[in-house]
């Protein structure tokens, strides 16, 4: 192997800043083909051979090329391939051909370098990577543009790895050792561990033997408490021998309870129901009285004390949708046979008493008028007859008592306003 360079005379360009400089009498290979393995000088086929392939890979194209088995020892096999790979021949082919197939993609990305200083910066970059190694060294020593001083650089970066590795496997070894003496250590403290667990398991051994004699203790007492539970049912079932109707004398006493509580339920009812009924009758007799009166004629109704101008209402209204929302059921014939006798068509809606709040839109919308009497009806009814006459440009009347007299001037304000 040749000297390595020590300095760099007048002339000399640096390849690689912060590292060895090259001569500059070496001068860049032109053209574009790789060189092949048989074209390297001959000290370069040994890191070549050693580093880009694995011993048993080299035995392997050995035992092919040879067609059959080497029994050589792996340095005699190693020396010989290099021997053979200085000239061109099968085994220098299957070599090249290996070792192109193995390292195609770094090849490949070796393509894109067109300078022996882009080259020498690649390989000053990739050459301590590990795994890298052999694909980059391969790829460089075979490039086009690597000039001799760049293969001797390399070949020197390549020795001295070969020489840190050494040192990394006498530290490993050392490694090795500690790990030994470690694991002699971890194992005196195994065994302390082991008779730890064989006295804790004594222990716990006697502790299953109190446990067990406590058991049967307990095994004891439960066949007393037994006895005495059988003892108890005997004297049940003698007593049900005594008195054999006690069980449905319970029942009934049972059933009696249940009745006489429905019995009290019934009567609160009951109460509730008559109290209904006779608010109802009075009611009922309120509409007759006003209905006695409607049909008395014009002279109760000037007996009345705040009598309306009906023709004229009855002009304004005619042919007119009255809705009246809310009011008593009894007193709504009465709202129909107003608002009919004044040639209009009545509409009504209870307000959410019993029908739906929600139909009182549909009905909201066919009236031309809406009577609204505010103390019979439900908040959402109210908002509802409010909303709508708001958006919609309606008249709309609230009315605070529900009468007849109240309805006639609900009517008159209406068409007073209207006019």
């Amino acid at each position: 192997m040749k000297k390595p360079l020590m300095s760099a005379p007048e002339g000399e360009i640096d390849l690689l800043p912060g590292r060895q400089p090259l001569p500059a009498g070496c001068r860049t290979p032109s053209g574009s083909r790789r060189r092949r393995l048989w074209e390297l000088a001959g000290h370069a086929l040994c890191p070549v051979i050693g580093v880009c392939l694995p011993m048993p890979e080299v035995r392997r194209l050995a035992n092919r090329v040879m067609g059959g088995r080497i029994r050589a020892s792996d340095y005699e096999l190693h020396c010989g391939v290099n021997t053979e790979c200085r000239q061109r021949n099968a085994m220098a082919e299957a070599v090249q051909r290996e070792l192109d197939q193995r390292y195609a993609a770094t090849l490949r990305e070796h393509r894109r370098i067109k300078s022996t200083e882009l080259l020498a910066a690649w390989w000053a970059e990739h050459a301590r990577q590990g795994p890298e190694l052999p694909g980059a060294l391969w790829a460089t020593l075979t490039h086009p543009r690597c000039n001799a001083a760049l293969e001797e650089k390399v070949l020197q970066d390549v020795h001295l790895l070969q020489h840190q590795s050494g040192a990394a496997e006498r530290a490993d070894l050392a490694r090795l050792q500690a790990l030994h003496h470690e694991n002699q250590v971890l194992g005196r403290q195994l065994a302390a561990a082991q008779t730890r667990a064989t006295r804790m398991a004594e222990d716990h051994a006697r502790l299953a033997d109190t446990w067990q004699s406590q058991a049967m203790r307990l095994r004891a007492e439960l066949i007393g408490r037994d006895t005495v539970v059988a003892s108890l049912w005997d004297k049940l079932r003698q007593l049900e021998a005594e008195a054999p109707d006690l069980p449905a004398r319970s029942a009934l006493r049972a059933e009696l309870h249940r009745q006489t509580e429905r019995c009290q339920d019934l009567e609160r009812a009951l109460s509730r129901a008559r109290q209904d009924t006779e608010r109802e009758r009075q009611r009922a007799d309120e509409a007759h009285g006003e209905l006695q009166r409607l049909r008395e004629g014009p002279a109760a109704a000037n007996t009345a004390p705040a009598a309306c101008d009906l023709s004229a209402i009855s002009q304004a209204l005619s042919t007119r949708s009255v809705l009246c929302v809310g009011g008593r059921q009894a007193t709504v014939p009465v709202y129909r046979h107003v608002v009919e006798q004044l040639g209009a068509r009545f509409l009504h809606h209870d307000g959410g008493e019993e029908e739906q709040v929600a139909r009182l839109d549909h009905t909201l919308a066919a009236a031309d008028l809406v009577i609204c009497q505010t103390g019979c009806i439900s908040h959402d009814a109210y908002w509802r007859v409010k909303d709508h006459c708001k958006r919609t440009g309606k008249r709309c009347v609230f009315v605070e008592n529900p009468s007849r007299h109240a309805l006639e001037r609900a009517l008159e304000q209406a068409v007073k306003d209207a006019q």
